[in-house]
């Protein structure tokens, strides 16, 4: 039976202490506040419910990091073109039936959302593809003001609604058991995330293009060598990214209401999912945003829920300080230049 490496065991014991330290931490605020069990499995699946779309948003980070080395910060932008321009469409007045109508509503606003985000690979990232790792970074945060202002202007500062997916109304379906509530849109994210991750998993495992974009992730040099070509897919990776930020939008509508500057802090939870999952891993992004989700909701749930953002700044910076290759990551890791 092979030997666990004594810093591993180290790193593994750590996070054991370290994580029967917060759960003892989380139980004991929760009783000042005579929370029951079924407050923490509430807490726990509208966590789950955050987490999912943060999985999403992260899988666009790691997706666009493995292949160009850049961190896409207009990743949250995406997922409000894609809330928005579905309600926009939704709202048109058009012979159709409202479950067909939708359909086309949510269709129009991955498509249209893809299409702006290779605008952007084409228009702001690849003409800079050679310069500093920082001033891509900061030609993605003017792509984010850009897009955010240019939101403002088309749809105003009002928040917006879009239809349940169960029931086609406003109000939606709620089912209690055992003194726990569940909306019906929880069970749609869920389902998304993992039909998303089956499609993901089938395009990179089963096709010649996700093969190739692998190949590039892993070493851009060598899959130019072989006859990849990286620029498509880098063009590629910012398309695919624009199309689930705005999947996470579209299907987190009906359980917000939606506005033009969502994205910001959606944007970041992203990126502190990504972080956690070693910002080049698809299972550490997708386990990163779960666990996110859940953390920063108990600890919203057993304090204040105005910490609610707090929370995963202090988990961005506690990652950074002192585990930068990320909780669940083997190791951060930047693309090879071409």
């Amino acid at each position: 039976m092979p030997r666990i490496p004594q810093k591993k065991s180290r790193e593994i014991a750590l996070t054991a202490v370290v994580a029967i330290v917060l759960i003892a931490l989380t139980i004991f605020l929760g009783s000042l506040k005579n929370l029951q069990p079924r407050h923490y499995i509430q807490l726990t699946m509208d966590g789950i419910r955050g987490g999912s779309i943060y999985a999403l948003m992260a899988l666009g980070f790691v997706m666009v990091y493995s292949v160009t080395g850049v961190i896409n910060f207009a990743q949250g932008e995406f997922v409000m073109l894609g809330a928005m321009v579905c309600i926009t469409v939704n709202s048109l007045e058009l012979p159709l039936p409202p479950a067909v109508k939708l359909a086309v509503s949510i269709i129009a606003g991955i498509v249209l959302t893809t299409l702006i985000g290779a605008i952007v690979e084409r228009a702001a990232i690849y003409p800079a593809r050679r310069s500093p790792p920082v001033t891509l970074i900061i030609i993605t945060i003017g792509v984010t003001i850009t897009l955010r202002a240019t939101a403002l202007l088309a749809w105003g500062a009002d928040p917006y609604v879009l239809p349940a997916f169960t029931t086609l109304a406003l109000e939606d379906h709620i089912f209690r058991f055992s003194g726990v509530t569940l909306q019906a849109q929880s069970l749609w994210i869920w389902a998304t995330l993992i039909v998303v991750l089956i499609l993901l998993y089938f395009f990179l495992e089963r096709t010649i293009l996700g093969k190739a974009l692998r190949a590039c992730a892993v070493n851009r040099r060598a899959a130019q060598l072989v006859g990849i070509n990286p620029s498509r897919m880098s063009l590629l990776s910012f398309a695919m990214a624009a199309a689930l930020g705005a999947i996470g939008g579209i299907v987190l509508g009906p359980a917000t209401r939606p506005t033009y500057d969502m994205g910001l802090m959606l944007g970041l939870r992203g990126f502190v999912a990504a972080i956690m999952g070693g910002l080049v891993s698809v299972p550490g992004a997708v386990a990163g945003g779960l666990v996110l989700g859940v953390v920063e909701n108990l600890a919203a749930g057993v304090t204040d829920p105005t910490y609610k953002s707090i929370v995963s700044f202090v988990i961005l910076i506690a990652i950074l300080l002192f585990r930068p290759q990320g909780i669940l990551g083997g190791g951060e890791r930047r693309p090879e230049e071409s």
